[in-house]
């Protein structure tokens, strides 16, 4: 990370104290504002900007080509048309939730008379650290906003034209549906530095970190508020003795090559030592026709004709590309030590017609979503009903999976009283 001078960290601070100060004035007002009607706002002018949108996404993926960023990462980059579709859906869905604000859970009398529960309120201001992934833009913006929070947005250096034309259709948003345009700010700097000083911001309620594992490490390391961690996604598909494995051919197929360089793509396949012999020649060649290179253990090599050994440090290693680790093993017990073992708590998925075991494998796995006889692209907010996701947290304080605007909020406890007086 490139130091900067001292004037230049002390600028730096001093505009992200200002912009975390703005916000935190008006959330108040954001918090009682017509806030689903940004939404709306926001999911109309997508479509009506999307070519000024695209145009600046271009601007911002030749120059990440001519800087040579990796395939994965420009995947991430890239804006198309389908994600008008997408983003829009998620927007619109998001604004039909009903409001998780203002309610009073759990409302009990106490013998003295004095009712008491907790009301459901805003976490505050989110920091958002993320990667070259300017739909996050709109996801997590409009997750937080349900939920009355205002955002801080430090996006990718890679995506900083998308961004701002993406924040500037928020303040249009917000405008029109009477908000302050405060609710959403990009950080106005690519510097790396910009982490660091958002780590040490403690205007901050939370810290949300998006994107490759050095990144999330860091963010852990030096933050001073609460971060709430989207690791990386070691994702295994176990498929059982007793599995379809037709079935499970296309859940492979899907979970690794529908989209290989997000977070919920299949990693791994655990094949059951009785089945392997059948189904491991046919998955090699499903494998071989979309490009896939697969690296296995010495159990599973004799059945494959073109895989490559896969390293033993190799098992716990996200690839996001077109890479499948394989592994036989003896049974569920030993699928299951493997994901413990290597496991990173994102997403698990299992492949049976045995319910035992499918249930075994349900309770026992500690993953955010365990799946049976499904892929694992569903880890997903909009695949779930929450109509977007700000991330899929791997952690459990105060979330575990993907986060909708009910996890963006917490509780404050209240009391309705007549005139009570402890003694």
């Amino acid at each position: 990370m490139r130091e900067l001078a001292a004037s230049q960290r002390e600028h730096l601070e001093k505009t992200l104290r200002e912009l975390a100060e703005g916000a935190r004035a008006r959330l108040p007002e954001i918090a009682k504002g017509n806030r689903d009607g940004a939404l709306l706002a926001m999911a109309r002018l997508l479509e009506e900007a999307w070519p000024e949108v695209l145009k600046a996404n271009q601007e911002d993926l030749k120059e990440a080509e001519e800087a040579g960023l990796s395939r994965a990462k420009l995947d991430r980059l890239a804006l198309k048309d389908k994600d008008l579709r997408s983003l829009t859906e998620g927007l619109r869905q998001i604004a039909a939730l009903p409001d998780p604000l203002g309610r009073i859970e759990g409302l009990s009398k106490r013998p003295n008379g004095l009712r008491v529960g907790r009301m459901r309120i805003p976490l505050g201001l989110i920091g958002f650290i993320y990667e070259a992934r300017p739909g996050a833009t709109v996801e997590a913006v409009s997750v937080a906003l349900k939920a009355g929070n205002a955002m801080l947005l430090r996006g990718g250096k890679e995506a900083f034209r998308s961004n701002q034309a993406l924040v500037s259709l928020w303040h249009r948003a917000l405008r029109e549906a009477g908000l302050p345009v405060e609710a959403v700010s990009l950080v106005p700097t690519t510097e790396r530095e910009a982490i660091l000083a958002m780590c040490r911001l403690e205007l901050l309620d939370l810290l949300i970190p998006r994107g490759g594992e050095e990144l999330i490490r860091l963010v852990q390391q030096e933050a001073r508020v609460p971060v709430l961690a989207h690791a990386k996604g070691v994702n295994h598909l176990y498929v059982d003795e007793r599995a379809d494995l037709d079935m499970a051919l296309r859940l492979v197929v899907n979970g690794k090559t529908q989209r290989p360089a997000v977070c919920n793509a299949l990693e791994a396949v655990l094949v059951h030592e009785r089945v392997a012999e059948v189904f491991l020649p046919v998955l090699e060649k499903a494998m071989r026709e979309r490009g896939v290179e697969l690296r296995a253990c010495p159990k599973a090599l004799p059945f494959l004709k073109e895989a490559v050994p896969a390293q033993e440090e190799e098992w716990d290693r996200e690839y996001l590309d077109l890479i499948l680790r394989v592994k036989v093993v003896s049974g569920l017990e030993e699928a299951l030590e493997h994901i413990a073992r290597y496991g990173s708590r994102h997403t698990e998925a299992i492949c049976t017609e045995d319910p035992k075991a499918a249930w075994r494998f349900l309770e026992e796995v500690d993953a955010s979503l365990v799946l049976w006889n499904a892929s694992t692209r569903f880890n997903d907010g909009f695949q779930l009903g929450l109509g977007a996701e700000i991330g899929i947290s791997t952690s459990k304080l105060h979330a575990y999976g993907p986060m909708g605007p009910m996890e963006l909020t917490t509780t404050k406890w209240v009391a309705l009283g007549e005139g009570q007086e402890r003694e």
